[in-house]
């Protein structure tokens, strides 16, 4: 006969899955969700129709991002209708953007976390406070640090440090100012102990990232903010590959140049969105600059850095961008010699300085625009990838490869995760997290392959 019944029997863990969208700084909060969720005893599932409950964390970027994020709130609605999901959170910068009406048009969502509300992801997730009656709105003022909890979702050895949140910068293209808020730095120190934190879990690679990091300091009275800060981190025990991300080129300073050059740990690599070359164009953009100008600037970072990569993002379709400006964007791009471009069709978004003008760019010839370009780019590219045929390059192997086993994939320290090519690799054997040093043979388009031929 079985002894009596224990009258309180322990939960079950809350599971718990997430879509992230967007870039990485808006995967950093994503992170930071999770660490708090993981204090709290919940579990993670990576299927969202096995979860009890769904936080979707939104980008609210431009028209493209934004409409990626109703549709993964839709689809995560549907396995609310079919009865395999009890709760659906939506974070980020949609709510925080246009809280409003998302309250007003999505009923099926349970609560609503905007950017200042972030440390309150756990009563939000298990129903403790709801959030649908009281919009949260304005720009945010959160920035998380060192002892915040966060639980990484990138491999073990690679992650994203945010050093900085919000911009001061007032591009007429761009609203994040108006959600993301004022540009505001973390402290020095704090950055320093999340990076010792991260390189002794085993983080070989760090990625900084901010709105603009070459403004990293200056609202703190930090003279060559971001300098100062890769010296700090080139002595951090553990790290092998530092790199930068989103170098706003008006703030970019000789001084800057030259530690990036000189320091072992910080990878030859420069991110600097420059979004167009015409001057008139960037008159209107707010940005200031010319394609001479650009060119200058770029001269001098490959005079310091000669093995180094250039990438930038570019925008297409800005109002009033003629056949000339457009043309002036192409010779440019031309003699720039980028290893690395991307392509935004403008998006005309309320509340820029933009929006109060008409957008007269046809989609047609936006979308021909960006495609003439992205071709030149895949010729300069492979171009520029032919220098490393013959030469024995250092290789972080990141597995095999998704579409067969007898591939192992891998970057060089001038290819960034999840945006830049990659290095195929042929012959040899290595685990994933290994540096090794990989001879090149040949260029892939966008890739490059080779083979081991020992550890780096």
């Amino acid at each position: 006969m079985s002894g009596p019944r224990p009258q309180h029997q322990a939960r079950a863990p809350l599971r718990v899955g997430v879509i992230s969208l967007g870039c990485a700084k808006n995967l950093v909060d994503t992170e930071v969700m999770l660490g708090h969720l993981e204090r709290a005893g919940c579990a993670f599932v990576r299927d969202p129709a096995a979860a009890e409950v769904l936080i979707v964390n939104t980008c609210g970027f431009i028209g493209p991002a934004k409409e990626e994020s109703i549709e993964a709130i839709l689809e995560a609605a549907q396995l609310k209708k079919r009865g395999t999901l009890r709760r659906l959170v939506v974070a980020g910068c949609l709510v925080q953007r246009y809280s409003r009406a998302l309250v007003r048009e999505l009923p099926e969502v349970d609560a609503f976390v905007g950017l200042d509300e972030i440390e309150r992801i756990v009563e939000l997730v298990r129903g403790e406070a709801v959030r649908r009656r009281v919009p949260i709105w304005g720009p945010s003022r959160y920035l998380y640090d060192e002892r915040t909890p966060r639980r990484r979702t990138t491999p073990a050895w690679s992650a994203y440090l945010k050093i900085a949140e919000g911009c001061d910068h007032r591009c007429a293209f761009c609203a994040i100012p108006s959600f993301r808020g004022r540009f505001r730095s973390r402290s020095l120190e704090s950055i320093l102990r999340e990076a010792r934190g991260l390189a002794a879990a085993g983080v070989r690679e760090l990625n900084l990232v901010a709105q603009d990091s070459s403004h990293y300091g200056r609202d703190l009275g930090l003279e060559e903010g971001l300098a100062r800060l890769l010296e700090e981190l080139d002595a951090v025990e553990g790290l092998r590959w530092i790199r930068v991300h989103y170098l706003y080129p008006n703030t970019i300073t000789p001084r800057l140049i030259e530690t990036m050059a000189r320091l072992p740990r910080v990878v030859k690599y420069v991110d600097l969105p420059l979004q167009h070359a015409d001057a008139e164009v960037l008159r209107r953009m707010r940005r200031g600059g010319s394609a001479e100008r650009h060119l200058e600037l770029l001269e001098a970072l490959r005079g310091a850095m000669p093995d180094g990569a250039l990438r930038t993002t570019l925008i297409v379709g800005f109002p009033g961008e003629t056949e000339a400006a457009f043309g002036c964007l192409v010779d440019f791009v031309q003699a720039a010699r980028f290893d690395h471009l991307g392509v935004f069709l403008y998006s005309h978004e309320e509340g820029t300085a933009a929006a109060a003008g008409r957008d007269d760019v046809p989609q047609e010839v936006k979308e021909a625009r960006r495609a003439h370009l992205m071709e030149l780019q895949a010729r300069i590219a492979a171009e520029r990838n032919r220098r490393w045929v013959g030469r024995t390059v250092e290789v972080l192997v990141e597995g095999t490869h998704p579409e067969t086993e007898l591939l192992l994939v891998g970057r060089m320290p001038t290819q960034a995760p999840e945006v830049d090519g990659q290095v195929l690799i042929q012959e040899g054997t290595a685990r994933a997290g290994d540096f090794v040093k990989v001879r090149i043979a040949r260029v892939a388009g966008y890739d490059l392959v080779g083979r081991i031929v020992g550890a780096a």
